[in-house]
């Protein structure tokens, strides 16, 4: 049988005063507190949020052929219902070369990357940059990068590079507008950088890039003066898995010709006009190198000296035939004032 509570003790409860302590814990006065239990949920590991910036993927494809995004998408996500491929579209989580995609009907090209993110992208509120535009024409634009700015994307930089910047011109003129990257040059080098702005056209450069590519010249700052005024650098390179490259005699490599010519000299350092055969990755930087006298600012390959602040190289020329016109084409990037100081 149940015990009723005695009309004093119920009497003592009512009187009790009721407040609440720091932890926002109930309290009576003149009773112990109870212990507070954990509640089932606090012990549950809660979804970490992606970081500001950081980018976490569901799915990355990389395009074959050219093609509409949506069916592209139909295609390699075909295990997925359709309605839930278009929420990824409608809900800001599809990039394509790093730039956030809507349009069911953008055409994609042979080379695109396409990214599903896990979550809904921000919009950039990034400043548009205008790129320093040498040439444009309905096939082709022509641009003089700085130095210190991508030709594009990579795993650490998705948005600011010299291709996100192209892009974005083309489409304040026309949201359809597509540019395609047809050679590159390295981040810390400015110059001349060519796009074509089809996949046409890119197909027609790549393909008879060396019959079309008549001249590609670049001025290079130096260390120390030159015994051999002018000359012909020849070699095979290859690259450790430190992606540094280096030169070899084994003929598995890649073939690259340098040519150069000392144009001036002044303390210490030789101003260099180079013009090369083949575009290898970091090849004048290699060639110079072999000779003796690295680049300045190239810290990849041991030269620790930095008078400029910057890679002391420049692609200043490029020439080819035009592959729509079939005209002779030829395009400068005026040298840096910087470069220009250092031999006055």
């Amino acid at each position: 049988m149940r015990t009723q509570p005695s009309k004093q003790k119920t009497e003592d409860k009512r009187k009790a005063n009721v407040f609440y302590d720091a932890k926002g814990r109930r309290v009576v006065v003149g009773r112990p507190a109870k212990t507070e239990r954990p509640s089932p949920t606090d012990n549950r590991e809660k979804p970490q949020k992606p970081k500001s910036g950081e980018l976490q993927v569901l799915h990355t494809m990389k395009v074959h052929g050219e093609t509409p995004l949506l069916e592209f998408l139909f295609s390699r996500l075909a295990d997925m219902p359709k309605s839930t491929v278009k929420h990824y579209l409608t809900n800001k989580q599809v990039l394509v070369n790093g730039s956030c995609i809507t349009q069911y009907n953008f055409t994609l090209c042979k080379e695109d990357v396409v990214v599903i993110a896990k979550y809904a992208q921000r919009q950039s509120k990034t400043v548009f940059e205008k790129p320093d535009i040498i040439y444009e024409d309905d096939e082709i634009i022509v641009i003089n990068k700085p130095s210190g700015l991508l030709s594009v994307e990579s795993d650490t930089e998705r948005s600011k590079t010299a291709y996100r910047q192209v892009e974005q011109y083309v489409r304040m003129k026309d949201k359809t507008a597509r540019v395609v990257i047809v050679h590159r040059i390295d981040r810390d080098t400015s110059g001349v950088l060519l796009f074509a702005k089809s996949e046409r056209v890119k197909e027609t450069l790549f393909k008879h890039w060396n019959d079309i590519v008549t001249k590609r010249e670049y001025v290079a700052v130096c260390e120390g003066h030159f015994v051999e005024k002018q000359g012909t650098v020849k070699s095979y390179l290859l690259q450790n898995v430190n992606n540094i490259v280096y030169s070899s005699h084994d003929k598995s490599g890649q073939l690259a010709v340098t040519h150069y010519k000392v144009m001036k000299e002044c303390r210490g350092y030789s101003l260099v006009d180079v013009n090369i055969d083949t575009g290898r990755k970091n090849q004048i930087r290699v060639h110079m190198k072999d000779l003796g006298h690295q680049v300045v600012g190239d810290s990849k390959y041991g030269n620790v000296s930095d008078p400029l602040g910057r890679l002391g190289l420049h692609a200043y020329k490029l020439e080819f035939t035009h592959p729509i016109t079939k005209k002779q084409m030829k395009f400068t990037a005026k040298m840096p004032v910087e470069f220009s100081k250092m031999f006055k």
